[in-house]
Order: structure tokens, then C-alpha cells, then sequence
């Protein structure tokens, strides 16, 4: 899959990086946290489906500046610039986890712009609030400073004990008991899994993501007028079901899917194949749509 990286510098002077894959319909993909424009989960069934994926790394996090991030409306006007750069009048919008928000403020505030909106395992209201001791935790472990370490010693571990590096990080990802998460976990899986890490970085993005998944979403959910798909694991143990049940009584005409898999990556695990067939007919029913 090759893949192009690029960088945007906007109208404030501020750079946004990112990265396209294949031809066709555009995809906006808003990644989740400590990831970047070089996400690369769900994007081979994107692209081989005829899909344009475009990918900024949200302010942060790769090579964006940080101080994109001082209002998630600062940053959606960056991803505005860049589809108009692109000359892309409208695109599809898929927000992941911690992109969540920022997906929900881009279709609510820029609704000519976006063709659908899809929620994967995204956070929709309040997350972690500063009193709560996982978030003092992630402070510590990803301020800037610490960060890279913190994932130096997880690249370290996942070369040279990945099974159990993986195995250790079920109870993040999953709310079932680690023996049965396992048995819908493949190989290649794992494979997926061993890349993800070695990707990943904090930078200065998870703190920015902490700050912006504290405020109250409901009245920009409300508002989204595009057609809207919602997809969640009921065993998500990073971002709880409740959030794309949120979304969904919130969001006029939203589809939920909810997803008995393992957690919070849907795209790995058995039930992914399920996951892709409902993404991609979405995505199909909403083309058609629009040109009918």
C-alpha cells in the first residue's frame, strides 16, 4: 500500500502533516490517540474498496504543530484548508477513539463539507476528568518530556517479548476475561498489533487529547445533519459502549452498530470481517445516496 506523507502549512503559519493512500471517493480519517498520519488500521480494505484516504496527524502528534490543538475548532479550520487544498469539496469522515471529538465538531460546525460521519470506538462526551487517578496517570506517563521513553521501552518489549507485551495490554483494550479475548485473536492479529506499537508515539497530542475529551459534546452531536454511522465494541475497555449509545440517542437518524468483538481495536479480532461489511455497504448506500 504506498502511501504519500505531505505536509500543510495553514493560513496561521501553523504545519499540519499528512498522508494519502489510494484513488478515488475521499476519506478523511481522524486517528486516535498516540497514533498518526502513518495509521494504517482498516485502510487496505478502504483502499482496495476505491477509496482516497487522507490522513492528518492530528495537532501534536507527528510532525503537526502542537498549537493546532488550542481548540478543536482550530484545529477542524486546519482540516478544512487541507481539503481545500486537496480540492476535495466534501469527504467522508472517520474519527477513531480519542478523533472522536474532532469528528463530531468538524460535521457539526462544517456540515456542506462532509458526505457521512463514521464513530469507531470514538469518544462522544466527557472521558477523563482531571480527579480521576487514570487520568493523573496518563499525564505523568505521556507528558513530553517521559513519553518517548515510555514507548521506547514498549517498542523494546514488543521486539523482544511481543506475545507477552500483548497479552499484557488486553485488560486496556478489552473488558473480557483475557482467556477469551485471546481465543478471537489471530496470528496475524498479532501481527497487526506488534506494527500499531512500533508506530506509535505521544508527543505532545495525548495531553491535548485529555484536555479536549473533557467537554460536553451534546449539543454538536445534536446538530449533525450528515448520515451517520456509529461503531463500538460492547467490550470496549478504553472508551465504554455508553459513549456510541450516547452518540446514538443524540445524533438525528445515527445508525449503531454495536460489535460483539474483543475491544476497542475492531479492527483486529474475529468479528473485524463483520465490522468492514457494515463500514463499507455504509459508505456504499451513502455514494448512492448522494448521486440518486
Amino acid at each position: 500500500m504506498e502511501r504519500s506523507i505531505h505536509q500543510h502549512l495553514t493560513r496561521k503559519g501553523y504545519k499540519l502533516e499528512y498522508s494519502l493512500v489510494g484513488s478515488g471517493e475521499p476519506v478523511l480519517i481522524l486517528h486516535g490517540g498516540h497514533s498518526n498520519c502513518h495509521e494504517e488500521l482498516g485502510y487496505a480494505h478502504l483502499v482496495a474498496h476505491g477509496f482516497r484516504v487522507i490522513t492528518p496527524s492530528r495537532p501534536g502528534y507527528g510532525n503537526t504543530s502542537a498549537e493546532l490543538g488550542q481548540s478543536i475548532m482550530t484545529a477542524c479550520e486546519a482540516y478544512i484548508e487541507l481539503l481545500n487544498e486537496l480540492q476535495v469539496p466534501k469527504a467522508h469522515i472517520l474519527a477513531m477513539s480519542a478523533g472522536g471529538p474532532s469528528g463530531i465538531y468538524l460535521a457539526s460546525r462544517y456540515p456542506n463539507r462532509v458526505k457521512s460521519l463514521i464513530l469507531q470506538s470514538a469518544i462522544s462526551h466527557t472521558w477523563l476528568s482531571p480527579g480521576d487517578k487514570l487520568h493523573r496517570l496518563a499525564r505523568t506517563m505521556f507528558r513530553p518530556s517521559a513519553e518517548k521513553y515510555m514507548w521506547a521501552s514498549l517498542r523494546l518489549m514488543n521486539k523482544l517479548f511481543p506475545r507477552v507485551l500483548f497479552n499484557g495490554m488486553i485488560p486496556s483494550f478489552s473488558s473480557l476475561p483475557k482467556e477469551k479475548a485471546l481465543l478471537q485473536i489471530s496470528g496475524e492479529d498479532r501481527r497487526h498489533f506488534k506494527h500499531m506499537i512500533n508506530r506509535q508515539r505521544s508527543g505532545r497530542g495525548f495531553l491535548i487529547d485529555l484536555e479536549q475529551t473533557r467537554h460536553d459534546l451534546t449539543s454538536e452531536l445534536a446538530s449533525i445533519q450528515s448520515p451517520t454511522l456509529i461503531m463500538h465494541s460492547i467490550h470496549d475497555a478504553s472508551v465504554p459502549v455508553e459513549h456510541a449509545r450516547h452518540a446514538h440517542r443524540t445524533i438525528p437518524n445515527a445508525r449503531l452498530c454495536e460489535l460483539d468483538t474483543w475491544g476497542h481495536l475492531i479492527h483486529l479480532g474475529a468479528g473485524a470481517d463483520v465490522m468492514y461489511e457494515q463500514l463499507l455497504s455504509f459508505l456504499d448506500n451513502t455514494i448512492h445516496l448522494e448521486c440518486s
